[in-house]
């Protein structure tokens, strides 16, 4: 079995994580380390875990556990590892944005890879670091990169999405308060949002000679959890051309499928899926995104990115429905 050991074990991310590791068929926790709640059981702090494990956390990290996940807040990954040595052997797979950018890629002259599976599947199989994506990230590149991937990126483009309350994470603040969240609604950080270089980093990457104008608008949604985008950009062919596209671009995704009905976010919600849809209007190409902003855009696409490390199937431990009702 893998031994996985947790770094950071309190937030709705690292949650999810300690979920989805304790139903994988090929891996187990070795610990959860948190200073601050060291010798509680993971039910004081995940209440939905009670009588599902008796793990506690714990403050003694072992050093050669086979895969780290870094659930810390940004900027913390990379003090966490400068004062903690691993194992040479030890995979590591950052959920913070300390990586993911090139000019942030090294770390004692080894490259983290950005771990979008739809992107660097190859690059992720023989990789011992991995920069995790953003939940936004996940979301708006997966809706572009088979249009810049056929250099079909023309114009800017114009993105609006919406996040549930969990992607601000478990910390409060006026605008995480249930009586500020219930019945409301609000943009924030636009046109600035700090997943914004990593798209354009992937988007560039893939159409050569681009330097793409992506113009986004962030919001807050009244529900808990779960990502939808709207996004278009000019666009000459046909809607037929557009959906064969996409579907030849994902073929051989586990995760991604391009729907030909109208989606929307029950479909993907407790899914480490993103749902798709395509229409054409008037010379514009309106792409329809959705994920589950805590699994496909964080723990789970972690676990998928264990997954190709280890040389596993990708769905393991990641075989989840929606709940619709």
């Amino acid at each position: 079995m893998i031994q996985a050991g947790i770094i950071g074990g309190a937030g709705y991310t690292a949650g999810e994580l300690i979920r989805l590791l304790l139903v994988h068929p090929e891996a187990e926790i070795n610990f959860v380390y948190s200073t601050s709640s060291a010798g509680k059981k993971l039910s004081a702090i995940h209440q939905d875990l009670v009588g599902n494990t008796d793990h506690c956390f714990t403050d003694v990290i072992n050093t050669k556990v086979d895969v780290l996940f870094l659930c810390l807040g940004h900027g913390n990954s990379k003090v966490f590892l400068e004062q903690h040595s691993f194992s040479s052997t030890t995979k590591i797979i950052d959920l913070s944005n300390d990586f993911r950018l090139t000019q942030d890629a090294v770390f004692q002259n080894k490259p983290f890879v950005y771990g979008l599976p739809e992107l660097n599947k190859t690059a992720i199989q023989s990789a011992q670091y991995i920069a995790n994506p953003g939940c936004f990230a996940t979301a708006i590149q997966l809706a572009i990169l088979p249009l810049a991937a056929n250099d079909l990126v023309q114009d800017a483009i114009h993105v609006n999405a919406v996040t549930g309350a969990t992607g601000a994470g478990t910390a409060l603040s006026p605008t995480t308060h249930f009586t500020w969240r219930v019945d409301n609604f609000s943009h924030y950080k636009a046109f600035n949002h700090q997943h914004l270089g990593e798209i354009h980093q992937s988007v560039d990457g893939l159409q050569t000679d681009l330097k793409s104008i992506i113009h986004f608008i962030p919001n807050r949604g009244n529900f808990s959890r779960g990502i939808f985008a709207t996004l278009y950009t000019k666009y000459e062919g046909t809607l037929e051309t557009a959906k064969a596209l996409f579907k030849t671009y994902y073929k051989d995704a586990q995760f991604t499928i391009v729907s030909d009905e109208v989606i929307h976010l029950k479909q993907v919600v407790n899914t480490n899926k993103c749902l798709l849809h395509l229409e054409v209007h008037d010379g514009k190409l309106l792409i329809t995104s959705a994920i589950d902003n805590l699994l496909k855009g964080a723990s789970g696409q972690a676990v998928h990115n264990m997954n190709l490390m280890f040389g596993l199937e990708a769905h393991l431990g990641l075989q989840l429905k929606a709940n619709y009702f």
